[in-house]
């Protein structure tokens, strides 16, 4: 009986989800330009690669999702079964044919929690398996590729935001000139603003998760004729400027006031992108005296 071999060396690599997206829907094709505020937070998505010499291993590449309780040999060449998204983002690496690898995935956050998990999922694990390509992509770099697996490999709506956030952490204030090309200003506070900041947000998941893919098709089927400065993008626009201004500021009513209006202007979006769920949770947030409260990402039923 042979003994297991030992990998060459392991990849660890974790990405960040993503809250408090203010101006979120102005990152997408169909905005044309936009600007987003949004806050990297933990939990973050684990991604582990045990690398091996090819020979070492009767399959090339294993994919342990532990959320899912899965272990299975993949073959991404050949097409994308059972989990489509880490096994487009393998195929897009170009991994050496020389090498075997193991690659281990976990988040404490559940998918579907309109905290941009599947962007998280994406950039750790493109971040990773660049450890094993000629070259190094800076994080923008691997924002974009993130964003070309979901959109261009899967054919999913996505902005970009989600995977800006991802790659980047921290504060991040968002210009996007044209989809899908941005620059990005990370907000720097010192660090009583930043203390504060940490101590006054407070997630709420709503129990179920959500497809934010569909939650696009929905948004932009009643925006298809309204064209990228409409009144209804524009509002949201604007609560990501104030959002920088008052964290630059650390004026947190400021902030609060901006998230308001950021989730009614989601709703003039569309009035299903705010849930009956997500209504009760902002109404006991409003009895309780909070500054402010949102719908994280696409919001709709769930997240």
């Amino acid at each position: 009986m042979s003994a297991t071999p030992s990998p060459k060396f392991i990849i660890n690599s974790v990405a960040p989800i993503r809250i408090c997206d203010n101006g979120g829907w102005t990152d997408t094709w169909f905005a044309g330009h936009g600007q987003i505020f949004n806050i990297a937070v933990y939990p973050t998505v684990e991604v582990q690669v045990a690398v091996y010499p090819r020979t070492a291993r009767p399959e090339r590449i294993v994919i342990i999702a532990e959320n899912y309780g899965e272990r299975y040999a993949a073959n991404p060449e050949q097409g994308w079964d059972r989990q489509p998204l880490l096994e487009a983002c393998i195929q897009s690496m170009h991994i050496p044919d020389d090498l075997a690898f193991e690659v281990r995935l976990y988040s404490e956050a559940p998918a579907g929690a309109s905290t941009g998990t599947s962007a998280a999922v994406s950039v750790a694990l493109i971040g990773a398996l660049d450890r094993l390509t000629p070259g190094r992509m800076t994080p923008h770099e691997v924002a974009l590729a993130a964003l070309r697996v979901e959109t261009e490999m899967l054919g999913q709506q996505s902005g970009i935001q989600d995977q800006i956030c991802a790659a980047y952490g921290g504060v991040n204030y968002i210009e996007m000139q044209a989809y899908p090309y941005t620059s990005v200003l990370q907000i720097q506070v010192p660090d009583d603003i930043w203390w504060e900041l940490e101590r006054r947000l407070a997630l709420v998941y709503l129990g179920r998760s959500h497809h934010s893919s569909q939650v696009h098709e929905m948004v932009i089927r009643g925006l298809e004729n309204a064209g990228p400065d409409c009144r209804q993008l524009e509002d949201l626009r604007v609560t990501a400027r104030r959002s920088r201004d008052a964290l630059y500021a650390g004026d947190f009513a400021a902030l609060g006031r901006a998230m308001i209006d950021n989730v009614e202007a989601q709703k003039r979006l569309h009035p299903g992108l705010v849930s009956r769920d997500a209504q009760t949770v902002m109404g006991i947030a409003r009895e309780y005296g909070a500054l402010g409260w949102k719908v994280n990402g696409a919001g709709g039923e769930g997240g």
